[in-house]
């Protein structure tokens, strides 16, 4: 299940990967900003459902109205949808935690390249990758998270593990450091990417009386850190 936003389908564009129609899977979705840079393309969607395929036109707003109150009859160059017809500056907080999600996806992807050989581990991070697209489908689609495993570990396993690798992978906490190698070094700079994001998502879904909107997405991001943490140990344990 994935989400296709805006860069995403510019960069397709960009390498030919679309021409004049795009195709999705019934699972997918696409964000609204992404929806009418397709329109002003003339590139049409088809959702391919088993032997067939249904297009569904693009539909655009006529008009569009702000947080501010203003109506428009055109999307500005430096505004984008927040959700549905309504647009917000391209620096709204909520916008940079889509494009810090978009971010990670890239780094987690770069690594998976980076490792190849290691069929485990790059099967770690195309789980952990397809658990950050949900995170990214829950806030555009306003789905709550629910519960979720990563590694095999339950939210409150994920937590314990991370707290406790003596008892559970026989390491003991250590500081990254160059000579653990380019795997141990690589996930670190993940999970210090995860911790970027969550301060990024504290901002988006908070207010001035630090009541938090989303938190169980940022409770995610959370334990997704110290899921990279656990692979890290894990390396360092040689289970990869």
């Amino acid at each position: 299940m994935s989400v296709l936003t805006e860069v995403s389908v510019r960069n397709m564009v960009r390498d030919n990967k679309i021409t004049d129609i795009l195709y999705l899977d019934k699972e997918q979705i696409i964000t609204p900003s992404a929806k009418t840079y397709l329109s002003d393309k003339n590139i049409t969607i088809k959702y391919i459902n088993s032997n067939e395929v249904e297009t569904t036109p693009i539909e655009v707003p006529t008009q569009f109205k702000t947080l501010f109150g203003a109506i428009l009859d055109e999307k500005p160059e430096y505004m984008t949808h927040l959700r549905g017809d309504t647009l917000v500056f391209k620096d709204h907080p909520r916008i940079a935690f889509r494009g810090a999600i978009d971010s990670l996806e890239a780094d987690i992807l770069s690594m998976q390249v980076n490792v190849l050989d290691k069929s485990k581990l790059v099967e770690d991070l195309q789980e952990i990758l397809l658990f950050t697209r949900k995170l990214l489908k829950c806030e555009v689609g306003g789905k709550p998270v629910g519960e979720f495993t990563l590694l095999g570990l339950n939210s409150a396993e994920i937590r314990e593990h991370s707290h406790h690798t003596n008892k559970y992978y026989g390491i003991a906490h250590f500081l990254p450091d160059y000579t653990q190698g380019a795997m141990v070094i690589g996930l670190n700079k993940l999970r210090t990417k995860v911790r970027e994001v969550e301060l990024i998502a504290y901002k988006a879904f908070s207010d001035q009386y630090n009541t938090v909107e989303r938190a169980d997405i940022i409770k995610a991001l959370n334990r997704l850190s110290s899921a990279f943490w656990i692979m890290m140990v894990k390396c360092v344990a040689k289970q990869y």
